[in-house]
This record gives C-alpha cells, structure tokens and sequence, in this order.
C-alpha cells in the first residue's frame, strides 16, 4: 500500500486538494482533524495537557486561546504539548492505515500541514506538495478572518518555505490556475503513484510495538 503524504504551505489549497481527492475515492487521514478530536471534550489528550499546563481545561473543554498562549514562542512548552498530542494522533493515524490495509487498498493519503517540518517525509512513500505564487498565497490568507499580516509573516517563518518543499515533493501540484486543473493533476499524480509499490506498510510488528511501549513511557 503506497503512503502518500499531502502538505503545502498556508493558503496553498492543501484543504480543498484534499477535499478533491476524497472526492476520487482516496482515503485520506487528516492530521488536524484527529489533533482536535484528542484535544475536544472527553478527549485521551486533556488530562495529561491540564496536569502540564494547568487551568487550561475548564469545565472539561480545552482553552484553546490560553493554551497557546502558554507554548507560543516557547520551544520548551511547545515540546512539552507535542510529547502529550503526537503519541496519540500517532495512534489515530496507524488505525486508519490498518484499516485501510484490511479493506485493500492500493493508495492512501496522509494530509499533514507540517510534515516536513517534523521529518514526516522519511515516514511515507511518496509526497504531493501544493503550490501557488506568493501572491495568491497572501491574497488567500489576508481574506479569513482575524488574519493580520504580523501573524501572517509568524505563521510562515514557522514552515519550511515553499520554495524547499517543491524541491522536496515527489510530485508538485499547482493550485494557481484554478479547480479544474488542481483535481487534473491530482487525478494524474494518484493515478502515477498507484503503479509504485509502498515500503512502509505492512507495518514492521516490532517497530509499531515500541512505538507503543513509548508513547506509554512519555505519558507517565
């Protein structure tokens, strides 16, 4: 089964690429989303985010503004939170690959915003990077809400620039010329990726076991 792993920079379209490929039948994990889920109420996250940052979990649900006001600009911190979310968003994502392999699947997608900031491209296959000019990017950004250019300017300091992950991707996706050509030529990339053969699943039992051992370790 081919990993595939799916990121960009903000404002590129890595949301509605993969929005695109759910449409094609792609199964995809999305990292965000299981972060949230372990962070939301009754969440396997919060006891160990409140015993390391406590008053942050009020009433049960996680202040997300106090906690990141507690881990911005603080590596210690910010460590100290990911040694908590990753063992268990790492766990969320073996599942769906489990499953995944159970119902045959040839090709998966991993949709992960910062995974070559944190080395996730040694862990797949393959990666399909979205990318448009910078001013589009800034155009797209500027438009949500609450988004000022000091934050804008903080967020990209924070990822690997876009120059270096086209550089990195197996695969480049435009997202500049609009819907219709991104979903072509992501349809062409999976329909490419689908001949390879993946080398990271199956799983080796052994590796998935100390993974375990230690996630359990980091939360004691």
């Amino acid at each position: 089964m081919m990993i595939v792993g799916l990121t960009g920079s903000i404002g590129m379209g890595k949301s509605t690429a993969a929005k695109m490929l759910r449409q094609m039948g792609v199964p995809v994990y999305d990292a965000d989303a299981n972060v949230h889920a372990v962070q939301a109420r009754g969440g396997a996250a919060l006891p160990a985010i409140e015993a390391s940052f406590p008053g942050v979990v009020k009433d049960g649900v996680l202040d997300r503004q106090a906690l990141g006001a507690r881990v911005f600009g603080n590596k210690e911190a910010l460590r100290k939170l990911e040694a908590i979310v990753h063992p268990l968003v790492g766990q969320r994502q073996r599942a769906f690959l489990r499953r995944a392999a159970q119902r045959g699947e040839k090709l998966v997608v991993l949709d992960i915003p910062l995974l070559f900031e944190g080395g996730g491209e040694r862990r797949v296959d393959a990666t399909l990077v979205v990318s448009a000019p910078a001013f589009l990017q800034r155009h797209r950004v500027m438009a949500r809400p609450g988004m000022s250019a000091e934050r804008f300017g903080g967020i990209l300091r924070q990822q690997v620039p876009d120059v270096l992950k086209r550089r990195k991707a197996t695969i480049v996706i435009p997202t500049g010329l609009g819907l219709a050509p991104t979903r072509l030529a992501l349809a062409k990339a999976i329909a490419k990726l689908k001949k390879r053969r993946g080398r990271f699943w199956p799983a080796n039992p052994w590796r998935e076991r100390f993974t375990a051992q230690l996630a359990r370790a980091r939360r004691k």
